[in-house]
């Protein structure tokens, strides 16, 4: 009996959907909208980044992007419906990977793995946190806040976004680094806590580049350190953290990742255009608007540079003796 001759291509094709689906579909991707979580409301930084992100790849996979916006928990609200969805990378996670590293020791129990359960895709921007002082505080540089607090041992009341967030982090390692006492008062996300200071609760906070700049070129605020080991290009003329205390280096970094599983191929389509976007001077000007650097690295590189952060971070969240439930 004569068989068609479409015949072989047809078994061909079935055995490699057996074999392998996410090669089939890998070539086919994406196969409709693409939604993008963001662990933040509207608003914030890392929420502004991703509409950014958003629109270009919505041109360049020729699929509308949409940013849905799940926060809560820190961001593991939106991390577990990530670690859960379908790896076909229709599903993708906008986060700060900075935080994404603190949860995984300030959380005495996650209900996923912070490596395991994630596919790392890109990382696409770090940005420093700016370290502010209300203006009647007698402190000029970081050396001048630890001259005063070793003079006056819990006098300085500083602010922050909560317990175990990387604004408490920040200052909970400069605390470390010198041997300093503060007392810490939390408050409800970064922008109260900048509230506070404004308004003279407290003496300091950090807050993001972004939040700071307005104040501090009126003068409400006193900017004297951003929280990286060198300057950022947007406040060149205030002092990296680094520069007073060695080995300071506290920085957030946003990124994409999805769910554990996405077909390599996929993973590579968007790491690409993710980084095409990132060579984009328009992209590097919106980036510059925000205090923020591009960040080029594989996407191997991004797994280890979390894990490597899930260790620096952890044993911060340590010292602050930080623990969430």
């Amino acid at each position: 009996m004569n068989l068609p001759s479409r015949f072989p291509r047809l078994l061909l094709a079935t055995a490699l959907t057996a074999i392998s689906p996410g090669l089939v579909s890998a070539q086919n991707y994406p196969a409709k909208p693409v939604r993008m979580l963001v662990p933040f409301p509207p608003g914030g930084i890392s929420d502004t980044l991703a509409r950014i992100t958003a629109q270009q790849l919505t041109e360049s996979l020729s699929q509308q992007v949409i940013v849905d916006n799940r926060p809560g928990a820190g961001t593991t609200i939106a991390a577990d419906l990530i670690a859960k969805a379908p790896p076909d990378g229709h599903t993708i996670y906008f986060t700060d990977v900075t935080t994404h590293a603190i949860n995984a020791s300030l959380y005495t129990k996650l209900p996923f793995d912070s490596i395991r359960d994630f596919s790392a895709i890109s990382l696409v921007a770090q940005t420093p946190l700016v370290l502010v002082v209300h203006p009647s505080m007698p402190v000029k540089s970081v050396a001048d806040l630890i001259n005063l607090a070793k003079s006056k041992p819990d006098a300085i009341v500083y602010a922050s976004s909560g317990n175990g967030t990387i604004i408490h982090l920040a200052m909970e390692a400069i605390r470390a680094k010198a041997g300093i006492k503060m007392v810490h008062v939390p408050y409800k996300g970064s922008a109260p806590a900048a509230a506070a200071v404004l308004g003279g609760e407290v003496a300091a906070s950090f807050t993001t580049t972004p939040a700071a700049l307005p104040y501090t070129k009126s003068g409400r605020l006193r900017a004297i350190g951003v929280s990286g080991a060198k300057r950022s290009p947007i406040l060149p003329e205030v002092p990296a953290i680094g520069e007073t205390l060695k080995g300071y280096d506290i920085i957030l970094y946003s990124g994409v990742l999805g769910p554990a599983g996405i077909p390599a191929e996929i993973v590579n389509r968007l790491h690409a255009d993710l980084t095409t976007m990132l060579k984009q001077p328009k992209v590097q000007e919106q980036w510059a608007r925000y205090g923020a650097t591009p960040v080029f690295m594989s996407s191997a590189q991004v797994t280890e540079h979390i894990k490597s952060e899930i260790t620096k971070l952890g044993v911060i969240v340590k010292a602050s003796g930080a623990k969430i439930d």
